[in-house]
């Protein structure tokens, strides 16, 4: 069995024991500091991390933000445009659980000094979500 690592870069922890030292890159297991470089949509940013030669998609864990077909969709993105498009963040990662089923980081964001999920929430542009 091979894996692709240009369409699911993000080895999950199972696959960690199988394909670690084939990973081109080095796998995220601990927070780290990246600048977010696009943000898709409420609960999605993509990063760009100096340890990668390529920008990856992060999902901000324990919320859920509308689609941005939904009612308050758009203000949910715009809102995390406004905080952190092109910004430093630090990504704080949970090592037992840090990757989603579509092989992206699930993550934290901290930025000076704020929980940007829970704060997304408690704004109510997104809802607290504790799903597998």
């Amino acid at each position: 069995m091979v894996h692709d690592f240009k369409l699911f870069p993000e080895l999950t922890n199972r696959q960690m024991s199988l394909y670690y030292f084939e990973s081109p890159h080095r796998q995220i297991t601990d927070g780290f500091i990246a600048t977010v470089v696009n943000v898709h949509d409420g609960d999605s940013i993509k990063l760009r991390w100096n340890e990668r030669n390529f920008d990856f998609p992060c999902r901000l864990r324990d919320i859920l933000a509308p689609e941005l077909d939904m009612p308050g969709g758009l203000e949910s993105k715009e809102f995390l445009e406004k905080q952190i498009l092109n910004q430093e963040v630090y990504i704080l990662i949970d090592p037992k659980d840090r990757v989603d089923k579509w092989g992206r980081i699930l993550g934290r964001v901290i930025f000076r000094g704020m929980d940007l999920n829970t704060m997304s929430v408690d704004m109510g542009f997104s809802t607290a979500w504790g799903g597998p």
